[in-house]
């Protein structure tokens, strides 16, 4: 197999560096080197200069603002972005609400929702997990009862990513609670955020940032024009959204970004009183990550090969749960060769809610996220479908288990 990369998309590649280089703000592109999270705003700026651009979307059909381009051309430039490091497009928009609508909604769900979008003029989270729902996704109870033009929604949300930003918000309501199956019964509905009867609360994560959030529902109006798909229905809208979204968490940039950033520290971070790249134990582990991200690399190419045709036909890859598992098993391992190589000046800690490092002169930057990033990463594994369940899907899939 050859594994070399054309002219042409060798050219394609430099296009996009060029145009990243001209258009991501300096601000941003620091902040992010220096392994934090971008801000709101700087999300929303560089989506909509993607959008500008013609890229924010390009695996969607090109009637929705989709490229058409190849599956190696939408790598390269989700790569590219990654490895600069650039914010990716927000997933909720692009990989799991837009994709469902384009699959299942009405073409006036289109036309409204798919510009809006692709442009980020709205911000949306992704409403499934509950207290008792969350790898058991099927057991959800959030309960939606239809009264004349509305369904009117009961119940609770929770590790509701960036509910503190959203405009909108994509959930799975039980419409039928005598169902036969836990499966049946469920529906797929949007719903504006500043509906009444909305509360969000935030949840305070290990690292103390705030990034998952509860959500409460109480007698809150959704009409009914925001059903997608088929009442009852809504667990074909969820599998196929969930693959799309497993696909995205192989991130391969990003891991070969983080690479690339460890070996550079390793070099100079002190390893029993030498550079820790010297220390042959912790090289071994660094290429056996590396060797990983490579085997992820072509494996990735070959779901997105097929990701079009799935789009069009609503239909879930089962593939997409090796990306998921290899993808979040490796950014886990390289969070943890961080924790090695930051060694003491990891214990300096850093303050989130004020946007700056506790004692700044005793540890460089990166140090500081070293172990906070070690410990939000260990939710990787788990959310989209926890591994576990993943190895289940690949078995029933694929060998017929």
């Amino acid at each position: 197999m050859d594994l070399r990369f054309t002219d042409e998309e060798r050219a394609f590649r430099r296009e996009v560096r060029a145009f990243i280089d001209a258009s991501l703000p300096a601000e941003t592109r620091e902040r992010m080197a220096a392994g934090r999270t971008p801000t709101k705003a700087m999300v929303v700026q560089w989506q909509r200069a993607l959008n500008a651009k013609g890229w924010a979307v390009p695996h969607w059909p090109t009637e929705w603002g989709g490229t058409g381009w190849s599956a190696i051309k939408r790598f390269i430039l989700s790569e590219e972005m990654q490895q600069t490091p650039a914010p990716s497009p927000l997933a909720f928009n692009t990989t799991m609400v837009g994709p469902v609508v384009i699959a299942f909604g009405t073409e006036a769900q289109k036309k409204h929702f798919l510009p809006r979008m692709a442009n980020l003029d709205d911000w949306w989270c992704q409403g499934f997990s509950e207290p008792g729902a969350g790898s058991d996704l099927a057991s959800l109870k959030c309960a939606a009862r239809r009264e004349g033009e509305h369904y009117v929604v009961n119940g609770q949300k929770t590790w509701t990513t960036l509910a503190q930003h959203a405009d909108w918000i994509f959930l799975l309501v039980r419409t039928n609670p005598q169902a036969a199956k836990p499966q049946e019964g469920i529906s797929f509905l949007l719903c504006d955020m500043k509906t009444p009867g909305i509360t969000v609360r935030p949840i305070i994560t290990i690292d103390g940032a705030h990034e998952v959030n509860e959500v409460f529902f109480d007698d809150v109006k959704i009409p009914v024009g925001n059903l997608v798909g088929t009442e009852n229905k809504g667990w074909d809208c969820a599998k196929f959204l969930l693959s799309n979204e497993r696909t995205g968490q192989a991130r391969v940039g990003a891991s070969r970004e983080r690479i690339r950033r460890l070996k550079t520290i390793a070099r100079t971070a002190p390893g029993g009183g030498r550079p820790l790249l010297d220390d042959p134990r912790f090289r071994e582990k660094l290429t056996e990550v590396e060797v990983q991200l490579k085997a992820l690399e072509m494996t990735t190419l070959r779901v997105l090969a097929n990701e079009n045709k799935r789009l069009g036909e609503g239909k879930p890859d089962p593939a997409s749960s090796v990306l998921k598992i290899r993808g979040t098993e490796i950014q886990q391992a390289i969070s943890e060769l961080f924790v090695e190589a930051a060694g003491p000046y990891g214990l300096v800690g850093a303050d989130p809610e004020q946007d700056r490092w506790n004692e700044p002169e005793l540890a460089p930057e990166w140090a500081t996220l070293a172990q906070p990033t070690y410990f939000n990463w260990r939710k990787q594994s788990i959310y989209g479908g926890s591994n576990e369940i993943q190895r289940n899907i690949m078995a029933k899939a694929f060998l017929g288990l």
